[in-house]
């Protein structure tokens, strides 16, 4: 089996996640090829089924709001995150063989395979998922990546936000992943600045090779 890459370069949110959700179905269906879309977004912040509990403050996207800043309301687990400028943000439409199908296991091989990235790009060894450091990618303790993903039918869809050198004063408009905003971190701020393309060949090798597929273009 093979991954395809398919690099949307800089694109809304929107239109992407209807992308995402065609792409999804036509797998579900037995159609189309797993793909990786990797993107770069203007700003949004995404809020996950966790944040949308009748139980939440309705009061923390406030500063949000006031920024300007879209909110758009998805399907994927997690809480609220930001995209924008500087971001790789990375979507697998991975239809999940039989032997695959243990979510967990899916969000440790994403988490692998960005840390994979990392190491190769930057040389930064990746903090392993653990009690002290939730879902996601934490390099020196920072979270550099943030993970939530949904599945339909068997078939992956959302996926990874990857700080390379966006803006980090963002994440104080709330709480990301709820989280602290000071954890939050970027290669760049890292000391690590890395040119995209070169981390995007990087994810899309070190994906397929943890999910027994052929990166293909």
């Amino acid at each position: 089996m093979k991954l395809a890459l398919r690099d949307l370069e800089r694109r809304d949110y929107e239109p992407v996640l209807e992308l995402q959700r065609e792409l999804a179905h036509e797998r579900a269906e037995g159609r189309g090829e797993d793909t990786l879309l990797v993107v770069e977004h203007p700003e949004v912040v995404t809020v996950g089924r966790t944040a949308q509990r009748a139980s939440r403050d309705a009061s923390e996207l406030a500063l949000v709001r006031q920024a300007g800043i879209p909110v758009v309301e998805i399907e994927r687990g997690g809480a609220i995150t930001w995209h924008g400028p500087g971001q790789l943000v990375g979507y697998p439409i991975v239809r999940l063989a039989e032997e695959e199908r243990d979510v967990h296991r899916f969000l440790r091989t994403l988490e692998g395979a960005l840390a994979d990235a990392v190491r190769e790009t930057t040389g930064l060894e990746a903090e392993p998922h653990g009690e002290d450091t939730p879902t996601g990618l934490w390099v020196k303790g920072k979270k550099v990546a943030s993970i939530g993903i949904a599945v339909k039918r068997w078939v992956t869809l959302h996926g990874f936000a990857l700080n390379l050198s966006n803006d980090l004063s963002r994440f104080n408009l709330f709480r990301p992943c709820d989280l602290q905003p000071e954890v939050m971190g970027s290669l760049d701020a890292l000391g690590a600045p890395v040119e995209r393309g070169a981390v995007v060949a990087a994810v899309h090798r070190a994906l397929a090779r943890r999910l027994g597929r052929e990166a293909a273009e």
